[in-house]
């Protein structure tokens, strides 16, 4: 990725080199040369490995058991071949006897010359963006009480401040969220008196739970970032697109060839110029903001009929390059948005939204929903049932039992009897329940945090509230009053949502005091434990732009997800899911 790490005060590219550092100790480890060149990257499969001419073969694993059962394969067929390869062994993030021990079980532990491990817990994905990319955190932590990833998540965050300085101030919300700051707490005692002397460069720290706020992920995201990610999903910074509109972008003596099948492979992130413009948009402007891109570009080509000198003329030679990758830039995002079009002014598109948009102002949330008694009817894809079944449940504070007992009886008796578990594991984590004697506190918290505002600017936004077309994210909104005028102006709300909310201050060593100059802004970290939406990161950008915010944003999280990520995750059978 060649994102230009930096962010107002924040430069990431300190978190990166010292990950590359200890990478490159562990590959001269295993004799490699001082280049490190690397022959050939695979995906980890069952079998033989592939053919290679090489002789050090290093494993890039997460510790999970059913991993080691596919190298113990690799390793037994090259035994047979009479290989004479050396195999390493990296876990990522921490290394795991239990693994080790599995290896020992299948008779190949004693295979492996290194058996190390790479402490890569946040990887830098933007400028103000760091993701653990933990697929399975929020199950581990609501269904499975695994608190691995929390650990995981404290020794990131330790990385951070030996990296960063010591962050004075910790706020919190939710179980997880108070495990993880006293696991930081424990780990700062531990290592008294072997602390970096450096200036904090983070304020504050504010960790929330995913499970204060369920409804925001379940949402369609409807900034361009958001619906690039809910259509095609975004993965590893990478997404993958249909050709057919990209073909048309080829010279026309091309027109006769085949039409490439190869999906069109696409790296997001603001190192494209054009792409951090439209990004955190509302995707109803992002149409207007390319066509003044197109003029812009446009102009900029005309100039060469008017340079007449030979020095007017070498500059804009030297423009040219910047002004061609601009062009290319802008005919990709004109095609990405005009697949994202064909969706969104589509009747099924808008039908969801609206619906979306009912439940999350407490429109008949108590009742059966005759849009999804027709969409399971018509056997739409699962997960869009589920997602509607389970934001109805969140918006009224759980279902009556007469109506969670129909839902369930129609998704299973439609969709097969094998979801009854993914339908009890939804059940565990608080998405889909039985509404207890306790009153629907939802439009309290709707009303006092405004959570939905009436008419929100799409196209030049003042509030957060755009990034879903009226809806504001919950958890963005507790970040915005955490930092003016202050969680205790909302005392009674906090109390209402799951989990333990407070404060930790770390003590600094002396003289590492931070003076504020006048108008020098805040810098706060958000760590999202369970997950964070693109359209949440968006609506947190913009707080961070807002001339008198105070506060800029440096967003953390144990993996980027969207709504249909997040509910695969929690099926049980992922693979037998109507998608």
């Amino acid at each position: 990725m060649s994102a230009h790490l930096s962010y107002g005060r924040v430069n990431l590219n300190i978190l990166r080199e010292a990950a590359r550092k200890e990478l490159r100790e562990f590959l001269d480890k295993c004799g490699g040369s001082k280049e490190h060149e690397v022959e050939k990257m695979f995906t980890l499969k069952g079998g033989r490995l592939p053919a290679a001419d090489v002789k050090n073969i290093i494993f890039f694993v997460r510790p999970r058991l059913e991993l080691m059962d596919i190298i113990a394969e690799n390793v037994i067929s090259e035994d047979k071949m009479h290989s004479p390869r050396d195999f390493h062994m990296l876990f990522v993030p921490r290394r795991s006897m239990l693994c080790e021990q599995r290896l020992k079980e299948q008779g190949v532990l004693g295979s492996f010359i290194n058996i190390d491990e790479y402490i890569l817990d946040l990887i830098p994905y933007d400028g103000d963006l760091l993701s653990m990319e933990s697929e399975g955190a929020f199950r581990e932590c609501y269904l499975e009480s695994d608190q691995t990833s929390l650990y995981h998540t404290a020794k990131g965050l330790m990385t951070l401040q030996a990296l960063y300085g010591t962050i004075p101030q910790i706020f919190g919300k939710g179980e997880c969220a108070r495990h993880v700051a006293n696991m930081m707490l424990r780990m700062k005692r531990e290592f008294a008196g072997s602390q970096t002397q450096i200036l904090p460069v983070f304020d504050s720290l504010l960790l929330l739970d995913r499970n204060v706020d369920l409804l925001t992920p379940l949402a369609t995201q409807l900034t361009y970032e958001g619906l690039i990610d809910e259509v095609y999903g975004i993965t590893n910074g990478y997404v993958k697109l249909p050709p057919e509109k990209f073909s048309a972008q080829k010279k026309q003596g091309e027109a006769g060839k085949d039409l490439p099948t190869e999906p069109k492979k696409m790296q997001l992130n603001s190192a494209e110029e054009l792409y951090a413009e439209i990004r955190d948009k509302n995707f109803n402007g992002v149409g207007a903001a390319l066509s003044k891109k197109a003029k812009i570009i446009s102009a900029a080509f005309e100039e060469r009929h008017s340079a007449k000198t030979v020095g007017e003329i070498k500059q804009f030679v030297s423009q040219l390059p910047h002004m061609q990758a601009a062009r290319s830039s802008l005919a990709n995002h004109t095609s990405i948005a005009e697949l994202i079009k064909d969706i969104t002014t589509s009747e099924a598109f808008f039908d969801n939204l609206t619906v979306e948009q009912e439940f999350m102002t407490g429109v008949d949330t108590d009742k059966v929903n005759t849009y999804i008694e027709d969409c399971i009817a018509q056997k739409d894809p699962l997960i869009k049932i589920l997602r509607l079944v389970c934001m109805q449940s969140v918006c009224n504070n759980g279902l009556k039992q007469k109506l969670l007992d129909y839902y369930k009886r129609e998704i299973l008796q439609t969709y097969g009897y094998e979801h009854m578990l993914t339908l009890n594991n939804l059940e565990k984590t608080g998405l889909l329940k039985p509404q207890t004697g306790t009153r629907n506190n939802y439009p309290t918290i709707r009303k006092t945090l405004k959570l939905w505002m009436e008419d929100a600017n799409e196209q030049n936004p003042n509030d957060i509230s755009y990034v879903y077309s009226g809806y504001a994210p919950l958890s963005i909104r507790l970040t915005q009053v955490l930092a003016r005028p202050g969680w205790r102006s909302i005392e009674e709300v906090l109390k209402m949502l799951p989990g333990p909310h407070f404060e930790e201050r770390q003590q600094l060593p002396a003289g590492l005091h931070k003076k504020r100059q006048q108008g020098e802004n805040r810098t706060t970290l958000v760590f999202f434990l369970g997950g964070v939406t693109y359209a949440e990161i968006a609506a947190l950008r913009f707080l961070s732009q807002m001339e008198d915010g105070g506060t800029e944003y440096i967003i953390a999280t144990t993996k980027l997800i969207n709504g249909t990520s997040w509910i695969k995750s929690l099926m049980d059978r992922p693979e037998a899911q109507a998608s």
